[in-house]
């Protein structure tokens, strides 16, 4: 990928040949990017009892008093930072664990490319300069090649794709010690259920329960790999912890994944549960289906612009995370966390359900307008 020539060239590297002799503490210190998302929330907890925190952030604070925070641009040369500021970062940081990426697939796709390699290349010059340790925070999903037609019906989540294989490219081309995680759908904790916001994942289930999902893309025995965010986070602090220096590890419920019409019976349960008319399991229309009939039908439709909307959205969530076979998983290995079964799975989803009504509940009645909503129009 030819490089964006608007953006000076990254400065050589030089590694700092003197580190302080005196540190304020005897903790490592650790760089955290991506702090304020989802997965960063849960690295927060998890590494905090352990390093100094350092976190990125671009303005708005963490609010952590837990963490230390520096202000940069993820995407500028040296954060942003003076020469000297981004020296003195290099001698205090002893490992990098960068977790910041575009995610918003409806951005436009070149951003979605420049925010992701950018910010890469970036982090992997501070961690040469400092002689840190890296551990890059990539996507299982970079398993799933996007086919032409895939490419042009979701450009965006095939240009995410695209920027997280660029990105573990660059890390393997630098020759750093450290390590690529690649966390499959990320769900919320596995014990309270709570996720920092609403993934896509978090959406569909939530509106599965509601009665908003009438049909879903994918044949019924398709397997959704997704881990809870507690068990990513323990994976990544083992690694760095335990000074892995190289390697590439599969952070997926593999073939512990569970099937599209467990979750949708899960979910139907679970409104029954809450009192709700029991839903009806969704339509689940094959992936070639959806590619040769469905999406070629909605072009063309005179169905709501929401329903259309709804359906391309989870369309293209699904076609990107389903794979014809499970992933591998590297969890339970040495140093990589706790091995996750389907009980586990089954049993997180029910409880990310919970925390899912517990904050519907928490919110206030949505104000009615004149003309009334159709369920599939009311957010969930």
């Amino acid at each position: 990928m030819p490089r964006d020539l608007s953006r000076p060239a990254p400065l050589p590297t030089v590694r700092p040949s003197v580190r302080p002799t005196a540190r304020p503490s005897v903790r490592p210190t650790l760089l955290l990017t991506g702090g304020s998302g989802v997965l960063g929330r849960a690295l927060i907890d998890e590494l905090v009892p352990h390093y100094d925190l350092l976190c990125l952030r671009r303005t708005r604070s963490l609010g952590d008093p837990r963490v230390r925070e520096i202000e940069g641009d993820l995407l500028a040369p040296r954060f942003g930072l003076t020469p000297r500021a981004w020296y003195e970062l290099a001698l205090r940081v002893d490992v990098v664990v960068h977790s910041a990426a575009a995610t918003n697939w409806h951005i436009p796709p070149a951003e979605i490319v420049r925010t992701n390699i950018l910010g890469t290349e970036t982090v992997l010059d501070l961690a040469a300069r400092a002689d840190a340790p890296l551990y890059l925070v990539s996507t299982a999903f970079v398993a799933n090649t996007p086919s032409e037609e895939d490419r042009e019906r979701f450009p965006g989540a095939a240009a995410y794709l695209d920027s997280k294989a660029r990105s573990e490219q660059l890390m393997r081309e630098s020759g750093l010690p450290g390590a690529i995680v690649r966390p499959s759908v990320v769900m919320g904790d596995s014990v309270t259920g709570r996720i920092a916001g609403q993934q896509g994942l978090t959406k569909t289930i939530g509106a599965m329960v509601l009665g908003q999902v009438p049909v879903l893309p994918g044949a019924p025995e398709a397997r959704i790999d997704m881990v809870p965010q507690d068990y990513v986070a323990r994976a990544v602090g083992d690694l760095v912890r335990g000074g892995v220096g190289s390697g590439e590890y599969w952070l997926t419920a593999g073939r512990q994944a569970v099937e599209l019409r467990e979750i949708a019976d899960t979910c139907a349960d679970f409104a029954a549960r809450l009192g709700l008319p029991r839903p009806e399991r969704p339509r689940l229309i094959p992936v070639e289906a959806v590619h040769r009939l469905l999406l070629p039908m909605l072009e063309g439709t005179s169905l709501p612009r929401s329903v259309s909307r709804r359906f391309r959205y989870y369309a293209e969530l699904l076609l990107v995370f389903q794979s014809e076979l499970p992933f591998d998983s590297s969890l339970g290995a040495p140093h990589c966390g706790t091995r996750l079964t389907h009980a586990d799975i089954r049993a997180a989803l029910v409880r990310n359900l919970e925390s899912w009504s517990e904050d519907r509940s928490a919110r206030p009645a949505p104000r009615r307008g004149p003309v009334a909503q159709t369920p599939t129009e009311v957010a969930s």
